[in-house]
């Protein structure tokens, strides 16, 4: 996310609007066009797209959304009768095309607390704070702290991928309640996932492996029924969460301290590709990089 608002910011902002289609409920009706992009900013996984004139599109992503750039001229008529198209902004130079979003809204920028103003500290953002992030993952003791992680009211930007990784960078079990782990191994745990998300920012996939080759990027996400790179025991995924919010945990129960209280235990076959949410090099390129559409 902090790569896509990066990208829509260098290809968008100071520039006024020329195409302005916004097709979510009654916001076809409305126009922008001329209004000048002032900034793009990621906030935890939403997307801020403030306007010159006080106003903010505000979208999310969810898990199947994404936002491509590409030279305005290279835009063809067809692209605008893709059934995924959710937004087309656009300068005399760059547009960008939002598809299949999970949110779209326009309001006012004053109001931007209003979308969120409910989540933690940001991982990625100037308003980090360990500290507060800890106490916020203390609010509910009893919660497994691989669900808690990814409560972006306890700190935002923390995502399946990262979620997996960092506990098992840690070797702390996913179902472990929160009551549990003291305050300095969790501040170690938020600081350690900080750590792999900035190296994700820098190199534009999610890598915490170290190795360029591709499918060897992760240790345990996406891994299921793979060997352990650390141990060599078979990698596993289970859900976990509250329903209907449940999410995938890929885990080493060797490494990490055992089966999960939804782990069957029943062998498990290697997936055929990497799931959850979406890796960063989906985000939009800079300008100097641009995607064809």
């Amino acid at each position: 996310m902090w790569r896509t608002a990066r990208g829509l910011h260098r290809a968008l902002a100071g520039e006024p609007l020329t195409r302005a289609e916004l097709r979510w409920g009654d916001l076809g009706a409305v126009d922008l066009r001329g209004l000048e992009t002032t900034e793009v900013v990621s906030r935890g996984k939403h997307v801020l797209h403030r306007l010159g004139d006080g106003r903010t599109i505000h979208s999310h992503l969810r898990m199947d959304g994404t936002w491509v750039l590409a030279r305005s001229e290279r835009v063809r008529p067809g692209t605008s009768r893709r059934p995924d198209l959710r937004a087309v902004l656009g300068t005399q130079q760059w547009t960008a095309l939002g598809r299949s979003l999970g949110m779209l809204e326009l309001l006012p920028t004053d109001e931007e607390d209003r979308v969120v103003g409910h989540l933690g500290p940001d991982l990625l953002g100037p308003d980090w704070d360990a500290e507060r992030a800890v106490a916020n993952l203390r609010g509910r003791p009893d919660r497994p702290i691989g669900a808690a992680l990814l409560d972006q009211a306890n700190l935002a930007g923390i995502g399946t991928i990262y979620d997996s990784e960092t506990l098992f960078a840690e070797r702390r079990h996913p179902w472990q309640p929160v009551a549990d782990i003291g305050d300095a191994e969790l501040t170690r745990l938020v600081e350690r996932a900080r750590r792999l998300l900035e190296a994700g920012r820098a190199h534009g996939i999610p890598n915490t492996t170290g190795d360029p080759r591709r499918g060897e990027g992760l240790h345990v996400h996406g891994r299921s029924g793979r060997p352990c790179r650390r141990c060599g025991g078979p990698v596993r995924v289970a859900m976990i969460g509250e329903p209907p919010h449940e999410r995938t945990m890929f885990y080493c129960p060797a490494c990490q301290g055992g089966l999960g209280p939804t782990d069957d235990g029943r062998p498990q076959s290697p997936l055929g590709g990497v799931s959850g949410d979406r890796p960063a090099s989906r985000s939009p390129a800079a300008p100097s990089r641009p995607r064809r559409t």
